[in-house]
Formats: structure tokens, C-alpha cells, sequence
């Protein structure tokens, strides 16, 4: 049906200002917003068993729409869209970060509900917020902003929380932007944002409560549930669990959404989007394609790590401790790697020229509860492992069970500490503190160490000032948050938070937001 002259004429200008504002540079940015690399690993088969089911059929040959490779930027809207920024699971921040007098204070805090115990409120492991400057056109379309809706350089937080709820908030005042969305059920993982700027949410639920388990998908419009992805699959190897602690990506070339399961499937969500800036609706009508794989002799699946992808490779762990890389073009593994214990942190990777490589660290689980993590740095189109080095840790056994080792994605360092890749262990080298350490990327050898007395699952999260240098904010189970001088790992300055901290900041411009086990939401400014 043909529309009014009129309103053409107002539909086409209102997709003008939306491609407008979708080609904001963010600071930092080194890739084109629509360039890609296809890489063509060259590895014998593996003893990997996989099968690969759509539209109810197992398929030898997925269908070529759901083929995929991922743009080599991310997104050109300002904010951190999904847990550490983008694919390579290296960020996490956006802008630069004033930091004249190289101080940490409280700006503002928000407090969130609360569930039944053991859970309570605020966020647990990973429970990073998404942040985002909404596009204008974009933003006018949410009524639900109030007179926010016409605020230029509007900027807003929305974090999962354990009591169930989706919070959104001002990030400069802490104040709620709109009322929270409950999903019924515990979120302990970090909410991702579509990254071409549509309003739509993704949430993956930790914990089954008052609704089923899953992935559900909202838009942020209308804030009504628009697609649920249940985790308790009848195509799930790891039956009665479907938690999706894992905080997915969106290739917005393809349309598509890909993320793993705790019930030990890989989803791409083919979503078909129709989003109507004019009329203000947004549909989805997912296709699901679901990757299912049997490492030979270990029976542990289950992704809790949000996987990274470079180009056509996707590069994620499990609970066994089977590190795989995934074609995502074919839908056939690369190549396997055994770890030796459970991997719940993800992957981060980075391109060394040409080729990339990943950085990963395993708990002490399987193999406790004294034992090593081993910190390693794989070759990512082979998995051959080019260096390695074992930390002794210390879990329990009794009264309970208590896993020790790497929980905190590791921090890949550029710019002027692009030399550098940093780790944090929890319970290493005794129960109760903590070990952080700076490594050599050509080596592995030590650069810096610093000893907690707190140990740590958040992640270490990295900004950088005008001049260039880089800095780490590092939040510990204690409530303390310090800011680090990435150089040499010397402390310059620390906030005591209510409540321990599981969960990993995210940062925009001069302001980090990090919440407790408590039910509490902190805005630090760095100044």
C-alpha cells in the first residue's frame, strides 16, 4: 500500500536522521563500520561430534542466510552494547576518562528490589550494565522517557539485577529513566543492547523462579516481550537446566543474534526485525538454528562464558573445560582444545597482524579444590596453545563446595600498555585473597603483580585518559573498587562500596557503573 506524500516525505526524513546518527565515530574506533575478515583456518578434522538442527531437521548444510561474519566494528553508537563491549570480549568502556586528579568518588546510588534468599538484589557475577546515547530518532520514539525523550546527549544504564528486574537509569544522576521491567526471574549475567541502536533488549535469565526459564527479548517501546528462546530445550544435551548467564551478540549484517546456553547449545536467532520509526512498532520473527556438540569423554557442557567472534569464528568454553572455535559460516568446529577444568571466563581476542589470537584461564573445579588455574594464549585459528603458566589456588570442598581460579575475563591491554594482558584470580594463592597480574603477550612472562587481600570474580576494566595512558578500575568481594595505573599495577586511589562485588563496571566517558550483591547500583566518577 502506497503512503500519503506526506508522510513519505516525513518517513524519509526521519530514516535520514536515523542513518545520521548511526554513523557516530566512537573515540578509539580503528575498523570500518561495514568492513569484515573472513579467516580460512587450514586444520585436519577433529573428533568433535556436532550436529546442526533448523526448522526441526538436522542439516549437513545450514541455510545461507545464517551464515555468518561479523563486521569488524561493533556498533558507531556511543555506549558498551554487551558484556565487554563488542565481540573480542576486550572492552567494556567507551570514551575517555578525565582522570586529571586520579581519583574514584561516588556520583549517585540506585537500589534495586529484592528476591528471595540466597539471591537478594543487586547484580552477581557478570551483571555488567549496558549503556547507551541513544540516536535522536531513536529516542524520540520511547515515550516512555518522559521529557527525556528530547534531551540531546541523553545517556542511559540498564542493568539486570538478581531481584529479576531490568533498571534503567540516568547515568549521570542515578535517577530511574522509566519504571523496571520484571522478567520474573533472577539475572545474573550482563543485559546486551542491539548495536545498530533499534530498542531492543536481551536479557537472559540465571535462575528459575516465577516464569520459565530463558533468553527473552523486549522492545523497548511498547516494553513488552516480543520473543522467549526457553532454556529447558528438548534439543539440549544437559537436560532440566537453562540458565543464559551469556550476554549474546547481534550481527547487524545479517539480522542475526548469536549466543551459547548453560544448557549446552549454541543459538543463532535469525530475527527478521521490522522496526518502523514512523508508526513506532517493532516486531521480531526469529529463526533458530542451534549448534549441539559432544566433546569425546567429558560429560561437563554447558556455556556460561559469552563468547567472542573474529570475523566467521566464534571461540567459547564450557564447564568441562573444552575450548572450541566455530565457523560460523559452516557451522563445523575448528578446532577443540581441552583446558583442563571448568572455563567460565570468556575468551578475549585480539588480532596480532593478521592472525588472531585469544587469551583465556581456567578455575580450579573439576580438579580442586587445590589446584592451578592455567593462563594460556592460544593461536585462534589453530588452538595451539603458545604460552601457558599455572597459579596455585584454593577452593573448598567442605562445608560446601567452593570453586577458586579465573572467573574475571582478562584485560588485553592497547595503546601504551598494548605489551600487556592482565588477569584476576580469586582464591589464589590462599582462600581468602586474591592475585592480580600483568603478563607479557610475547612471552608470558610476569610484567607486574599485585597480591589482594579480597579476592575477585569482577572483571578488570580499562580507560584511558587525554594523554593516552591507561588505567584499570578493579572491584573485589569486599566492596572495594580500586583505580590502578595499568602500567605498573600501583594503586591510586580506592571507594569502599555496601555489599561484595561480583559484578564488572562498564564505563562511559568520566563515569563507571558497578553494582553490589547488596541492592545497590553505584555511579563512580573518575576524576
Amino acid at each position: 500500500m502506497k503512503l500519503p506524500r506526506r508522510r513519505r516525505m516525513r518517513r524519509t526524513a526521519m530514516l535520514a536522521a536515523l542513518g545520521a546518527c548511526l554513523t557516530v565515530s566512537a573515540p578509539l574506533a580503528q575498523a570500518d563500520s561495514t568492513s569484515h575478515r573472513v579467516f580460512e583456518p587450514r586444520t585436519e578434522a577433529i573428533a568433535l561430534d556436532h550436529s546442526v538442527t533448523f526448522a526441526g531437521a538436522v542439516l549437513d548444510t545450514p541455510p545461507a542466510h545464517l551464515a555468518q561474519v561479523f563486521p569488524e566494528r561493533y556498533s558507531d553508537i556511543p555506549g558498551v552494547f554487551t558484556f565487554r563491549g563488542g565481540p573480542t570480549r576486550t572492552g567494556g568502556s567507551w570514551g575517555i576518562c578525565p582522570l586529571r586528579e586520579r581519583k574514584l568518588e561516588i556520583a549517585w546510588i540506585a537500589t534495586t528490589g529484592r528476591s528471595p534468599p540466597p539471591w537478594g538484589g543487586g547484580a552477581g557475577w557478570t551483571g555488567q550494565p549496558a549503556i547507551v546515547q541513544w540516536p535522536a530518532v531513536i529516542r524520540h520514539s520511547m515515550s516512555r522517557l518522559g521529557p527525556r525523550r528530547f534531551e540531546d546527549g541523553f545517556v542511559e544504564v540498564i542493568q539486570g539485577s538478581l531481584d529479576g528486574s531490568v533498571y534503567f537509569l540516568d547515568l549521570h544522576t542515578g535517577r530511574p529513566t522509566r519504571r523496571p521491567l520484571a522478567t520474573g526471574n533472577p539475572i545474573k549475567g550482563s543485559v546486551s543492547l542491539d548495536p545498530r541502536g533499534y530498542p531492543l533488549l536481551f536479557v537472559g535469565q540465571g535462575i528459575p523462579d516465577n516464569k520459565p526459564i530463558g533468553l527473552r527479548v523486549y522492545n523497548l517501546i511498547s516494553h513488552q516481550q516480543v520473543f522467549f528462546l526457553p532454556g529447558r530445550d528438548a534439543a539440549s544435551p544437559r537436560k532440566g537446566w537453562g540458565a543464559f548467564d551469556s550476554s549474546g551478540l547481534l550481527n547487524r549484517a545479517t539480522d542475526s543474534y548469536v549466543v551459547g546456553g548453560e544448557n549446552g547449545l549454541f543459538y543463532v536467532l535469525r530475527l527478521n526485525t521490522d522496526f518502523d520509526s514512523i508508526d513506532l512498532t517493532l516486531k521480531v520473527r526469529p529463526e533458530v538454528l542451534r549448534y549441539r556438540y559432544a566433546p569425546p569423554g567429558r560429560k561437563h557442557l554447558g556455556i556460561e562464558n559469552s563468547f567472542s567472534v573474529v570475523g566467521n569464528l566464534a571461540l567459547f568454553a564450557d564447564n568441562g573445560g573444552t575450548l572450541q572455535a566455530l565457523d560460523l559460516r559452516t557451522f563445523k568446529p575448528v578446532w577443540a582444545f581441552a583446558a583442563g577444568d571448568d572455563t567460565d571466563a570468556s575468551l578475549a581476542v585480539e588480532l596480532e597482524g593478521e592472525r588472531p589470537v585469544l587469551y583465556t584461564g581456567t578455575e580450579v573445579d573439576k580438579t580442586g579444590p587445590r589446584g592451578n588455574a592455567w593462563l594460556r594464549k592460544l593461536d585462534a585459528l589453530t588452538g595451539k596453545v603458545l604460552w601457558e603458566r599455572a597459579y596455585p589456588c584454593q577452593g573448598a570442598r567442605t562445608p560446601k563446595k567452593i570453586d577458586a581460579g579465573a572467573f574475571a575475563t582478562p584485560l588485553v591491554g592497547t595503546g601504551d600498555v598494548s605489551h600487556l594482558v592482565v588477569y584476576t584470580l580469586s582464591r589464589c594463592p590462599n582462600f581468602t585473597g586474591g592475585l592480580m597480574v600483568a603478563l607479557d603477550k610475547a612471552s608470558g612472562a610476569e610484567v607486574w603483580r599485585r597480591p589482594m587481600s579480597h579476592f575477585a570474580w569482577s572483571s578488570p576494566t580499562a580507560c584511558r585518559d587525554e594523554q593516552g595512558h591507561t588505567f584499570i578500575l578493579q572491584g573485589d568481594i569486599s566492596g572495594e573498587v580500586s583505580l590502578l595505573d595499568a602500567r605498573t599495577g600501583d594503586a591510586l586511589d580506592s571507594v569502599k562500596l555496601k555489599g561484595g562485588i561480583e559484578a564488572s563496571p562498564a564505563v562511559f566517558d568520566g563515569m563507571a557503573v558497578l553494582a553490589t550483591r547488596g541492592e545497590w547500583i553505584y555511579g563512580l566518577r573518575l576524576r
